[in-house]
């Protein structure tokens, strides 16, 4: 595919786009913008963009299956009344919030948000996997440095968790009834050397209807296609050099939603890489499944 078929969705570009979300009952895309403290939806029925600002970083959202998004910030989890606005306090952050954030989450079919943290310095594995169960939080360990990549297989059978300073992307067992994770493999492990070929490390992912993940590769300038055996199935190339996420989404779900990072990036990349920062959309061949939502 070449970048020509990738267009922005919107006029406006974010600092760190990231989470991006489709939700399926309202046909509406959200998103948020770390750096900015935001967070972000579009319409495409009349092409409408709201934004609501938030007191700190937010590292990923959920949409609530009674209505709302939850947010998942440095400061603590809240509920977001998307019709009033009003933000409302839910769970208290488990860290210490001047050195760890939230990062990238989803929801698994039974409602709970899965959801993982990073130490601010990228140097120490302080990060680790957290998961929401109707109102509980509880910690479920896998130390990571930078928490992302969360998704499950089809089947609900599989959850991907990625450490993104390790270049990893890790498979576990999963049961879905309750709520464990078993045994883990290392589903597919990428390069760290920085030499020419250096093809970025992996960062936020999502499951298409025939069970390959796609994951966006930071400081890749791409998005990889991978089979349940982390073969490379296919490479999207990307006028933005760090894409953060990527969700399916439109009446078909064939349409990919990419959030990319304008953010502290040197002004020689924001000119080769004009884009950096926007909401790129493209279209694919194989769809996407709708995400689940948190049940309280």
């Amino acid at each position: 595919m070449s970048t020509e078929e990738i267009q922005p969705l919107i006029d406006t570009p974010m600092l760190l786009g990231e989470t991006p979300l489709w939700h399926p009952g309202e046909s509406t895309l959200y998103w948020i913008d770390i750096a900015d403290k935001s967070v972000h939806r579009f319409r495409p029925s009349d092409r409408s963009h709201h934004r609501w600002d938030v007191p700190s970083e937010p590292g990923c959202i959920a949409y609530c299956a009674a209505g709302g998004l939850l947010v998942a910030m440095r400061s603590g989890i809240a509920k977001l009344d998307t019709v009033s606005g009003e933000l409302a306090p839910y769970i208290n952050a488990p860290y210490d919030t001047s050195k760890i954030r939230f990062n990238d989450g989803r929801c698994d079919a039974n409602g709970r948000l899965w959801l993982g943290t990073l130490s601010d310095d990228r140097t120490q594995r302080a990060g680790e996997l957290f998961c929401i169960d109707r109102g509980t939080l509880r910690s479920v360990g896998h130390s990571v440095t930078v928490s992302n990549g969360v998704a499950f297989s089809g089947d609900g059978k599989t959850l991907y968790h990625t450490d993104t300073t390790a270049h990893t992307i890790m498979a576990y067992e999963f049961d879905l009834p309750a709520g464990e994770i078993g045994t883990s493999r290392v589903f597919r492990h990428f390069s760290p050397d920085k030499d020419s070929a250096y093809g970025g490390r992996p960062d936020g992912a999502a499951v298409d209807s025939e069970d390959a993940y796609w994951c966006a590769m930071y400081e890749g300038g791409r998005l990889l296609r991978l089979a349940p055996d982390g073969t490379v199935l296919r490479e999207i190339s990307l006028p933005a050099r760090c894409p953060t996420m990527l969700a399916f989404g439109g009446d078909d779900m064939k349409t990919l939603f990419i959030t990319t990072v304008r953010h502290n990036r040197s002004q020689e990349e924001l000119a080769q890489y004009p884009l950096s920062g926007y909401v790129l959309t493209c279209r694919v061949e194989v769809p996407g499944r709708s995400e689940y939502g948190y049940i309280e």
